[in-house]
């Protein structure tokens, strides 16, 4: 089973590598003994992350989720990054490829499919719903520091 590899840890930052997009197929996540996720990878463990998650998710032709879920404070956005599928939130369906996001609020009831031939990869990134605020829109500071490589 494929590894996230750590590139770099400090005290403000760290870097991992997840491996290339065509390789997730080779992550299985391990919900319990009966419930194995071929194709998906969550990295915010691996990345030290204090606010959200991520996973990065590969649909291989004709398969989907299996199942509806819901989460209980998590907001999450889906970004397709290749491939064509489908994405259904509380029934009602509709188109996904690449370049789609999708926001869904923490109880609608979600599942994703790919229906086409080619393989659908999405990165999700979940976060704590209803905590963003008008002030964290302008929170970035530009310094004056030239940047040197």
């Amino acid at each position: 089973m494929k590894q996230i590899k750590e590139i770099a840890n400090a005290q403000n930052f760290s870097a991992i590598n997840v491996g290339k997009l065509s390789e997730l197929n080779e992550y299985v996540l391990e919900l319990s003994p009966e419930i194995k996720i071929p194709g998906k990878v969550f990295g915010g463990t691996a990345l030290h992350t204090t606010g959200s998650d991520f996973s990065f998710q590969v649909f291989q032709p004709h398969t989907e989720t299996g199942f509806l879920h819901t989460h209980k404070n998590h907001e999450e956005l889906y970004f397709f990054l290749s491939g064509q599928g489908e994405f259904q939130v509380d029934g009602q369906c509709f188109p996904v490829t690449e370049g789609t996001v999708v926001r869904v609020a923490p109880q609608g009831e979600r599942s994703v499919r790919n229906n086409g031939s080619l393989p659908l990869v999405m990165l999700c990134v979940q976060y704590r719903g209803h905590t963003f605020t008008e002030t964290d829109k302008t929170d970035a500071e530009i310094l004056n520091k030239t940047v040197t490589w």
